[in-house]
């Protein structure tokens, strides 16, 4: 973050005329134009207060852009960063019309080129003095920033779901920009998904007894890495009735080794197809094949008798999309029987 002085004061005086221009956009629903209404938030233990919604919105990861997205506010977004997969065919006329301030991690020189009057963060380290800059100089500017609420479980309430996070994600930034009606109705319909994708949940052998799932993420230098405790995965295997092999590793995607993988013997096998990031050993058919020649993995019964699903990869991270990815799961793990 070279020179933050003079680059401070160019951002306040963009601002200041930010608020007389319409930021070009799709369009979006009646119900996500701004109202002159005050708002005030937290968000990652910090409070935020607005006068009026954000005209210049930028989204730091492709997380946030696609809910913002989703929230029909793409006419509110003078930028978007760090595009790790194709955009949805739903969200590409949207995705369109809002300027790639980077295409990978944004700069802070990157970020304040764009003059925002909000910044938007799936994850706490995207704020950093060698990445957007810091919380606190953003708000040092005036910027105020917003991180979403998985990735701050230390300081949300305590019994609260990782969807149950996510969903405050939807709701607090629906009364940021006004669009407190469309916010809602993503939340509810979200939940719904959830509830359905529990629903035989009951039906299965309770704590030690329920099925064991093993969720590839991916294989780099052939090493596999897999969901741990702290990720999604762990509680969409709750949902459905079953259990994380790897929830006693307090890690989000930690490396492991396959023989390690063995040791667990798990019941299925999720592999995450992560085919548009592009990497060796990205797509699900490459890790199948992994699967199937290595000489101990290819004799685990999960390996043997096909019990493996496939999920978009990106999905088994906290998103807009990680609902649909959980129905893909539930139906998956139904149609293969559920039971050890």
């Amino acid at each position: 973050m070279r020179h933050p002085a003079r680059l401070g004061i160019a951002l306040t005086l963009a601002l200041a005329t930010a608020g007389c221009s319409t930021a070009a956009g799709g369009g979006s629903d009646a119900d996500t134009k701004p109202a002159a209404q005050a708002a005030s938030v937290t968000s990652c233990g910090r409070q935020m207060s607005f006068t009026a919604p954000p005209q210049r919105a930028v989204a730091l990861d492709q997380t946030s852009t696609e809910t913002l997205l989703e929230l029909g506010l793409q006419d509110r977004m003078a930028g978007t960063a760090n595009l790790k997969t194709k955009i949805p065919a739903r969200y590409q006329a949207a995705y369109a019309t809002v300027p790639v301030i980077a295409p990978k991690i944004a700069t802070g020189e990157q970020l304040r080129a764009a003059t925002p009057d909000f910044v938007v963060a799936g994850s706490e380290d995207l704020y950093t003095k060698d990445r957007a800059g810091t919380r606190e100089e953003l708000d040092a500017l005036k910027v105020p920033t917003f991180v979403s609420a998985v990735d701050c479980p230390q300081r949300n309430p305590a019994g609260k779901t990782p969807f149950e996070l996510l969903f405050s994600d939807y709701e607090n930034l629906g009364k940021v920009f006004g669009a407190e009606e469309r916010a809602g109705k993503l939340a509810a319909d979200q939940r719904a998904a959830v509830a359905k994708a529990g629903e035989n949940a009951s039906k299965v052998p309770q704590g030690a007894d329920r099925p064991t799932v093993v969720y590839l993420y991916s294989v780099f230098n052939g090493m596999p890495y897999v969901a741990g405790k702290t990720g999604l995965p762990s509680e969409m295997s709750r949902i459905i009735g079953a259990r994380n092999a790897f929830d006693d590793v307090d890690e989000d995607w930690p490396e492991v080794s396959w023989e390690e993988v063995a040791q667990r013997d798990p019941d299925f096998i999720v592999i995450g197809d992560l085919s548009e990031r592009g990497r060796p050993g990205d797509s699900a058919a490459e890790k199948r094949a992994t699967m199937t020649r290595h000489p101990v993995i290819s004799r685990l019964a999960a390996v043997r008798d096909n019990k493996i699903l496939t999920v978009p990869g990106i999905e088994l991270d906290p998103s807009v999309r990680s609902v649909h990815a959980l129905g893909l799961l539930a139906q998956g793990m139904k149609d293969l029987g559920h039971v050890r």
